[in-house]
């Protein structure tokens, strides 16, 4: 059976045929379709997508730990925020087999930075693959599960843009899915409990766990040699082979496929078969400093092959530098002469409207990761930082901490504020830190195409979610939200900034959050955007949240 796919729908298709039984997600390019597509799988697979990528590590290991084969899956910096449970996790180690799929970007087409996750997985001692096309997503992904298994660690599967969003026929074989029979749970505390008497051992397993997965990946499949001219040997991986087949077809290859860790051996005798040894991988020296560390050789070059993303030209280029038996590919260079056009909110978006009066009142705005961010650019530019999800709120408030005289404001998306901007606004709360708090409320994940998010009232899979953020439903905010109407833009639709809360005053039963009285709330989160009789109006429309 063959279909033409993407990595990413190969990555579901495999999740569904290895019998997994969870998988857990955040949003966010180039990896949100692995979940829209496990989705298909839902009569085997239980979807859901998580309220941020710590959560989707933290379920996943929660299936493994019961025995169940559990995959998650998140963009290359969505790991950063997951790398918590999962450092400590690789020392306990899988019991269910478990794949964590990071999606790189290079060359920086929807993120914030270009880091190789390559390095975050040895960094936590995890198993590496690395497909090149969908056909070894398909494989990889199946091959993952018996890893992690055999080995007990869990195993990254490293995609990029290139191939996540790259489609080709792949043969999927006897595509029957059906959940795979649990590993019995046994209670066992020296495993799972890793306090310093127990995890000590656990460092020591690991380390063991290690090398016996370096003595595997020698004789794994996944890496191959493709025999050719002796003169120039090439060690490659990835998508960077596809370009190292295509400019360089004529000499030995050695495709690496599992990359961590290394295959010491295999690339040892590699490279005393050819005269000289080239390393060609995307972003970091992750390889080529390894190999140099084992004390090879490797070919020195001029040609920046380590940042921003790899391309046929680039190899050609390098070609041409190391052999000058073809030209040199012409790169075309920016005119700097001709006007920009940056990216702007979408026609008719509601959220123009904040912007639009932010701008007006001068506020130096926090902002945060999603589709608002563009409200820092032309006409609107009233956006001033962004560095991660939920950081708005925290910036926010570190300014106010500091003594910054001007007007701050906090902007962020609903998702985002679910994702991490809900412990940032309860640590200005705790500290007493007034800050100025703007959730701009889509009811869905607007960045990534409309995924579904606890304010959206709707799970992955369809279902109805519990979850609601109406002002009279019983979630626990501690502040107060106005919602404005966003068609309208005069002086007084800009009133809602005024309020003197930030999110809903809620009389709360919880024992963490204690009920906020008006006067409290307005002593904790004040505001001085906007004249007092605005405040006035503010309190007074349409607009106002029902108490």
């Amino acid at each position: 059976m063959k279909k033409f796919l993407s990595a990413n729908e190969a990555v579901a298709h495999a999740a569904a045929q290895a019998g997994c039984i969870v998988a857990s997600a955040y949003p966010g390019t180039p990896s949100t379709e692995i979940l829209e597509n496990v989705a298909k799988f839902k009569d085997t697979v239980r979807c859901e997508w998580a309220v941020n990528e710590k959560v989707a590590m933290e379920t996943a290991i929660g299936a493994s730990m019961a025995g169940f084969r559990s995959l998650t899956a998140m963009k290359h910096v969505g790991l950063n925020v997951a790398m918590d449970p999962l450092m400590t996790f690789t020392y306990v180690g899988a019991t269910g087999g478990m794949v964590i799929i990071s999606a790189d970007d290079p060359g920086l087409h929807s993120s914030q930075n270009e880091q190789d996750n390559r390095n975050l997985a040895k960094f936590a001692r995890a198993a590496l693959l690395e497909p090149a096309d969908s056909q070894e997503a398909y494989d990889m992904v199946l091959e993952a599960f018996e890893i992690s298994e055999k080995f007990e660690v869990p195993v990254i599967i490293r995609l990029t843009t290139r191939t996540s969003h790259s489609s080709s026929l792949v043969e999927l074989g006897d595509f029957n899915p059906k959940p795979h029979p649990q590993i019995p749970y046994v209670k066992n505390i020296k495993k799972t409990i890793p306090v310093p008497m127990f995890a000590r051992g656990h460092r020591l397993a690991a380390q063991e766990r290690t090398a016996a997965m370096s003595a595997a990946s020698c004789e794994s499949a996944l890496n191959k040699i493709v025999h050719g001219r002796k003169d120039l040997g090439i060690v490659t991986s990835a998508v960077a082979y596809q370009y190292v087949k295509e400019i360089f077809p004529e000499f030995s290859i050695l495709k690496l496929g599992w990359t961590n860790p290394l295959p010491k051996k295999l690339i040892t005798d590699f490279a005393s078969s050819v005269e000289k040894l080239l390393v060609v991988e995307e972003l970091d020296p992750f390889l080529e400093d390894q190999i140099r560390a084992m004390g090879i050789k490797v070919v020195e070059h001029k040609t920046e092959l380590n940042m921003l993303e790899l391309n046929a030209d680039r190899l050609q280029n390098l070609r041409h530098e190391l052999l000058g038996d073809v030209p040199e590919a012409k790169v075309a260079s920016v005119d700097t002469t001709l006007p920009t056009r940056p990216p702007v909110l979408c026609a008719g978006c509601g959220h123009r409207g904040v912007f639009y009066v932010l701008n007006k009142l001068k506020a130096t705005v926090t902002g945060d990761i999603g589709c608002y961010t563009l409200g820092a650019f032309p006409p609107l530019n009233a956006m001033d930082t962004t560095i991660c999800m939920g950081a708005s709120i925290g910036n926010a408030a570190g300014m106010k901490k500091a003594g910054y005289k001007g007007r701050v404001a906090a902007v962020l998306g609903d998702s985002t504020f679910f994702h991490s901007g809900m412990t940032g606004i309860l640590s200005a709360l705790y500290n007493n830190t007034p800050v100025t708090t703007i959730v701009l409320d889509n009811r869905i994940t607007g960045m990534t195409g409309h995924q579904e998010n606890p304010g959206s009232c709707k799970t992955l899979a369809g279902d109805a979610a519990p979850v609601s953020k109406s002002p009279r439903s019983r979630s626990r905010w501690v502040t107060r939200r106005l919602l404005p109407s966003p068609p309208k833009i005069s002086p007084s639709s800009s009133a809602f900034l005024s309020t003197r809360w930030t999110a809903t005053r809620r009389r709360s039963s919880s024992p963490m959050l204690p009920a906020v009285s008006r006067r409290n709330s307005r002593r904790l989160v004040s505001s001085r955007l906007i004249p007092r009789s605005a405040r006035r109006a503010a309190r007074a429309s349409r607009w106002a949240a029902p108490r």
